[in-house]
């Protein structure tokens, strides 16, 4: 490989990084513009890398919720700081949705039962912070919305999610490569604890 080519790569790779870095840092510093399906009543948000540290900071009074279905902690893994999972959805096998080119999911109708059952076993109340975290954030407020009319008050959700958003255009278009969890190179395992694991009674 010649020098030219490397420099080539090296720069455009800089240039890259410098892109993502300023519209990380634009989504963080301007709410407002955030997609409408992942904005919330509480308006309390974070990115992925600022739900890690707000939750490294103070373990004791956060409550960190993967909201994922079960197979997709099954398969993609699950971060380090998870407090409990519990999904706000489950995945039916028994319908498709020929929209979307998936299963249907149906609601976790116990969603705010569980959350309460997992700030109890915490030591914690509906007044503490609880972070809510899906794939790519549109759940997650959904989520947040639900648990503000039960009457909790600061529940954030982490906007970009698990895996990120979507690459808008080039090769690597619709995959989940902007931002999120797993792209921010934050802790996350395969090795799942079944301690935290969400079970249908």
């Amino acid at each position: 490989m010649s020098i030219k080519l490397l420099k080539y790569i090296f720069t455009s790779f800089l240039a890259i990084a410098a892109l993502s870095v300023i519209s990380h840092a634009a989504i963080a510093d301007d709410w407002s513009t955030l997609n409408k399906h992942k904005q919330t009543r509480l308006g309390l948000y974070l990115t992925a890398e600022q739900a890690y540290k707000k939750t490294m900071e103070n373990m004791d009074k956060t409550l960190f919720v993967d909201i994922r279905t079960p197979s997709e902690l099954n398969y993609l893994g699950a971060v380090s700081v998870m407090d409990a999972h519990v999904p706000l959805v489950f995945m039916d096998t028994t319908a498709w949705d020929d929209h979307k080119h998936r299963y249907k999911r149906t609601k976790n109708e116990n969603f705010v039962a569980d959350i309460d059952a997992a700030l109890k076993k915490k030591g914690l109340t509906r007044s503490d912070t609880v972070i809510l975290m899906c794939r790519s954030g549109k759940r997650s407020a959904t989520a947040a919305d639900m648990l503000a009319e039960k009457g909790y008050t600061s529940v954030y959700t982490v906007v970009d999610g698990y895996e990120g958003d979507k690459v808008k255009e080039g090769e690597n278009k619709g995959k989940r490569m902007v931002n999120g969890w797993k792209n921010s190179n934050l802790p996350w395992t395969y090795s799942l604890d079944k301690d935290y694991m969400y079970f249908t009674k």
